[in-house]
């Protein structure tokens, strides 16, 4: 019996995304045939792995396909497949309200400029909404679907006016149906429910999908006499089922057969990724390990790349047979963006995601496609390699920390700006070549601001020698920095932690200042663990600066940011004994140990300090009013 017809308003948010793609797709409505398809493919994906465990989900359906039937007196276009179909609730969830976070982040995306310049046709793909677009073209819109394992279907249904109703129906078969209410074609528009036309849609976007697709067809045989022979002149018209895609696997053929169209189209398949990708990688390996690969690498970041739902790019096959999607064990996080196909035929069909990672022959093809990866993008040329680090060099830099085994390698292709570089890009190998003869060491400092980094106080000296210095305003600089220690047998050495060794101390110098050094330190005890002469000073009066193997100051304003508790760390305050303000405060000092202004002063050079590094003093209202007292001394004076 069928359940009572029960009718919802959609929620805010998917109310304005309908919205959207229904008045802003104009140019690209044909794009809703291809989600629909790519919808099907995924159910028949997800039936045919889930089938593996429990085949009786099959029962006598076992030749998955998606049907495609037109009918223009009514003006109506179904797509159907016999995947794994969708529960009750499962309809709810996934349609009826798509409370998803991709939800959130299409609209902010799109923001109101989507309405007035068009919403490209690849952020449908990419952010999961892709069954919407079905009002695009359609009035109304009915799924019918039954999950494998049920006996009960659900109907859903909506006219795109804000509101859908949903029954529990009879279905005989699994899977699920989608019925479109065309909307009368305008004059130069696209006719749906043409054989032509659907025929250009499937080749141009769903050529290469996996399964058949089908469509009853009208074509003109001749008659045969009962010898079956044609008869002279007779002809009749008849109905037959034909299949519109190639279900080609491009990573099967041979790679100079493929064209940079073919390449495209599949990629926009796997990835619902519009934009082109930046490079690819076609392997095909034969021997004792024997498999095919075809992998890309976006040129644009997802949205979701840094989010929870962020998956591998991977799907692994096994003779052509899907096996799972996301595959982690095929490619280390570090490469989580890369998109493609593995087709490994010696793989065992029933293994589970627990022994697939202690796999030999899995482990054997990661290996080889993150050499090969590598390879790849070292090879790039250099605009597109800036494009590609641009978008993902914050995620792949984690290399250096994930993968011992290519450390060397990811570190070759790291890039930073320094002080030298104009602001563009240099990698770690041209900074080598351009050292100072004597140089011994890498110089870098960290922070999350370039222009702080090239205004720090620290870097005076060594710009005063010429000397470049890496400028690091990533976050997960720092922990490439503790993982890498040298390149090319050059040590990594702080801007702004140790001594930097380019410059003897005066020693005669030193004994001058050492008496107020030792007043300046006692009255910061709880905030300098050590008062000392700068060797990175040549203009500013002081800065602070840490032991060789302490937290640098950058490191532990992220653990702090991300809500760790990180112990208090003393740092050094360095001061400036050619400056003319010490020697002044040092004239004081000499004349009145006791006097109160030394107090002052003492705070003033540490309160410089901090903000030299971009910090926040503590008593901004006195600080102001010490550099007020100074100013007015200084006009008088």
């Amino acid at each position: 019996m069928a359940g009572k017809v029960e009718t919802h308003q959609f929620k805010t948010e998917v109310q304005q995304l309908m919205n959207i793609i229904i008045h802003s797709l104009y140019s690209h409505r044909e794009i809703f045939l291809r989600e629909l398809i790519s919808n099907a493919s995924d159910a028949l994906d997800k039936l045919r792995f889930t089938s593996q465990t429990e085949p009786e989900l099959l029962g006598d359906d076992t030749e998955l396909k998606i049907r495609i039937t037109a009918d223009k007196k009514k003006r109506t276009l179904e797509i159907a497949d016999n995947g794994i179909g969708m529960t009750y609730d499962e309809v709810v969830e996934n349609i009826g309200t798509i409370a998803k976070s991709g939800t959130a982040g299409f609209l902010e995306t799109v923001g109101d400029a989507g309405l007035q310049n068009g919403v490209a046709p690849e952020l449908i793909g990419q952010f999961g909404v892709g069954f919407y677009s079905a009002f695009i073209v359609a009035d109304k819109v009915t799924l019918i679907t039954r999950a494998a394992g049920h006996e009960r279907g659900t109907k859903w249904e909506s006219t795109g006016d804000g509101s859908y109703t949903i029954e529990v129906v009879d279905k005989k078969t699994r899977g699920t149906t989608i019925l479109l209410k065309l909307k009368k074609a305008e004059k130069d528009e696209e006719n749906f429910t043409e054989e032509w036309t659907i025929r250009g849609i499937v080749k141009k976007h769903s050529d290469f999908v996996a399964y058949p697709i089908v469509m009853d067809v009208e074509k003109t045989e001749p008659v045969l006499d009962p010898d079956g022979k044609p008869e002279k002149d007779k002809t009749r018209k008849v109905i037959r089922e034909e299949t519109l895609n190639s279900m080609k696997a491009i990573w099967t053929k041979d790679k100079k057969e493929v064209t940079e169209e073919e390449h495209n189209e599949f990629y926009r398949h796997i990835s619902h990724d519009w934009n082109p990708p930046l490079a690819h990688l076609h392997l095909k390996l034969e021997g004792t390990t024997e498999y095919n690969a075809l992998l890309y690498i976006p040129s644009k970041a997802p949205f979701d790349l840094f989010t929870q739902e962020q998956k591998h790019g991977i799907q692994l096959y096994s003779k052509r047979v899907f096996i799972m999607e996301n595959c982690k064990e095929l490619m280390p996080q570090y490469l989580a963006f890369i998109k493609g196909v593995v087709d490994a035929p010696d793989l065992n069909l029933n293994v589970s995601r627990e022994i697939l990672q202690q796999d030999a022959l899995v482990r054997n093809i990661k290996k080889n496609l993150v050499k090969k990866i590598l390879d790849l993008l070292a090879g790039l040329e250099q605009d597109k390699y800036e494009t590609f680090y641009a978008e993902f060099g914050h995620i792949f830099k984690a290399g250096i920390s994930q993968d011992f085994d290519n450390k060397d390698k990811i570190a070759s292709l790291l890039r930073y700006k320094t002080t030298s570089s104009d602001g563009k890009y240099s990698s770690l190998s041209d900074y080598v070549n351009r050292m100072k003869p004597d140089q011994k060491d890498i110089y870098y400092i960290t922070g999350d601001s370039l222009t702080t980094l090239l205004n720090s106080p620290h870097l005076e000296r060594l710009k005063e020698k010429d000397i470049e210095v890496l400028l690091m305003t990533d976050p997960i600089d720092e922990w490439v920095i503790r993982d890498l220690h040298e390149f090319e047998k050059k040590t990594f050495k702080s801007a702004e932690k140790g001594d930097l060794d380019l410059d003897k101390v005066d020693d005669k110098k030193q004994e001058e200042y050492s008496a107020l050094f030792d007043f300046i330190k006692a009255g910061l005890e709880d905030k300098v663990k050590e008062v000392k002469p700068s060797t990175h000073l040549k203009d500013s009066v002081s800065c602070l600066s840490g032991d060789a193997y302490d937290m640098s100051a950058y490191m532990e304003k992220i653990l702090k940011a991300s809500g760790q508790d990180v112990p208090k760390t003393k740092r050094v305050l360095e001061l400036n004994m050619d400056h003319p303000l010490l020697a002044k405060i040092k004239a004081v000092y000499e004349q009145d140990k006791d006097a109160l202004v030394l107090k002052d002063y003492t705070d003033l050079l540490f309160d410089l300090a901090v903000i030299s590094e971009g910090g926040k003093v503590e008593n901004p209202s006195k600080f102001g009013k010490l550099i007020g007292d100074l100013m007015v001394g200084a006009i008088d004076g």
